[in-house]
């Protein structure tokens, strides 16, 4: 039975993340504000390389002066800092590409990162191991946002293979969004550093719940931009090679959600995202599936074709009851634990598939 005060807990926890992502969102929205008043990535270069840390930094600072509800005395001082740091960031008359214009976008952030430091620690600076803990929130700041940055790349990197196999080249959306990425993962990785007590040696599950969604959109949006554009998937070796990794992935981010839930807990809002997920990912299988049974068809087999048809159904047969018995958990027809076990239980089938691989193919296609 949940007590009063883990509710509270829980409530409070969900506010905080709430207002993290609100404020990674507005970050990266305020880098795509000054497109609208012409000042253009490609064209003012100059502009976003001196003012990159002024669209992420505030909101970083506002976040802690919410968290440590500091006085409103204090924060003058913190208004005045970033007002000071605007307006010499943009009032010299910089040459592009010049060494002191270089020298300013890699020192401000510097100095505005104690500012960030003053909110962190309530405006008690000089107070205790105060500075310390700053130090150790910083360096684990750091350590989140590599994570982060590498889940990132790996969910372009599969975004970018599964678009060609339309031919959709989606690199300048990448492009024209890579900076908004960069301000709204600062806060999402300072976020993560914050709440570190709670992720001692759970960060994988954490991980996996902060990318499930990004996965679930991105395997969407191909979807849906297969059905309306009638593209021809084209379908060779890297391709399939491309949707059972990206599958794979997929399953990796269920098991490791699941691994960090409790069995015990009513469904939420999290696991109608995971069926999304399993649902959008099946979805997908079943298009990587008629795409190798037509190359199949036309080609005939040959051991990398029936390598990935085995392995995507054996996907297909997973994912499949998984989507049956999230759905049958959030309509309360079955308990969580029914879930955790069929992943558990169906790990060995992965095994005796690849040792099938490895012992009957060779046998099957030669040894070439």
């Amino acid at each position: 039975m949940t007590t009063p005060i883990l509710e509270s807990q829980d409530k409070n926890a969900l506010k905080e993340a709430v207002i993290a992502f609100a404020m990674a969102i507005v970050a990266a929205i305020l880098i795509k504000l000054p497109v609208l008043f012409g000042v253009d990535l490609d064209q003012n270069e100059s502009f976003y390389i001196r003012n990159i840390s002024l669209f992420m930094l505030p909101l970083l600072t506002g976040y802690f002066v919410w968290k440590r509800k500091m006085e409103s005395g204090k924060l003058v001082l913190l208004a005045f800092a970033f007002i000071a740091a605007l307006i010499f960031a943009n009032i010299y008359p910089f040459e592009q590409g010049g060494d002191t214009e270089a020298l300013l976008a890699l020192h401000l952030p510097i100095a505005l990162w104690l500012i960030v430091g003053i909110a962190f620690t309530g405006g008690r600076w000089f107070q205790g191991s105060s500075r310390m803990e700053f130090i150790r929130f910083s360096g684990e700041m750091f350590i989140y946002y590599v994570l982060i940055a590498l889940g990132g790349v790996v969910l372009v990197g599969f975004m970018a293979l599964i678009f060609e196999t339309i031919g959709i080249d989606i690199e300048p959306i990448f492009e024209s969004w890579i900076l908004s990425c960069v301000a709204g993962a600062v806060i999402i990785a300072a976020w993560l550093a914050e709440i570190r007590n709670e992720l001692a040696g759970n960060f994988a599950p954490v991980l996996a719940k902060l990318f499930s969604p990004l996965f679930a959109f991105v395997i969407i949006a191909f979807l849906g931009t297969l059905l309306f554009t009638e593209n021809e998937l084209i379908v060779d070796r890297d391709v399939l090679i491309a949707f059972d990794l990206l599958l794979v992935v997929v399953l990796c981010l269920l098991i490791y959600s699941i691994s960090a839930r409790d069995t015990e807990a009513s469904p939420g809002v999290f696991d109608m995202i995971q069926v999304v997920l399993v649902v959008s990912a099946l979805l997908a299988d079943t298009v990587a599936l008629w795409g190798i049974s037509q190359r199949i068809a036309e080609f005939g087999f040959t051991p990398n074709r029936v390598a990935a048809l085995g392995m995507n159904l054996i996907l297909l047969v997973n994912l499949s009851w998984s989507a049956i018995l999230y759905l049958r958990f959030i309509s309360s027809k079955t308990n969580f634990s029914t879930l955790e076990k069929w992943q558990t239980d169906y790990l060995p089938v992965y095994a005796v598939w690849a040792a099938t691989v490895v012992v009957i193919f060779p046998l099957l296609f030669g040894f070439e």
